[in-house]
């Protein structure tokens, strides 16, 4: 299972009301699209409903319905799940300028 979460370390607290798409990468076909949310007033999207897979996957994060005039109107993180059976937490910190993202 795949979930996010996105923290405003400018600010210094969760970063709610995010619109989060999640893909996966099918070889020969591209990029398919396998869910979305919006992250709750904790930041955290739980599940975007996928099946278990391993593979490689992409969520790309809607900042631009969060900060108004964002230097990174989205950001796509592309990463790979080689268990099926682990879970895949993803943490996004986000700052006006810069952000980073770690596997929780």
């Amino acid at each position: 299972m795949i979930s996010t979460q996105v923290i405003d370390t400018a600010l210094g607290h969760p970063a709610g009301n995010i619109p989060v798409v999640l893909d996966h990468f099918a070889t020969g076909r591209g990029w398919l699209e396998l869910g979305g949310g919006v992250t709750d007033p904790d930041g955290i999207i739980e599940t975007f409903g996928e099946d278990p897979a391993a593979g490689i996957y992409r969520l790309t994060f809607d900042i631009a319905a969060y900060q108004p005039e964002p230097f990174f109107p989205t950001i796509s993180v592309t990463f790979e799940v080689t268990d099926a059976e682990d879970d895949c937490h993803l943490a996004l910190h986000l700052s006006p300028y810069g952000y980073s993202v770690s596997r929780g």
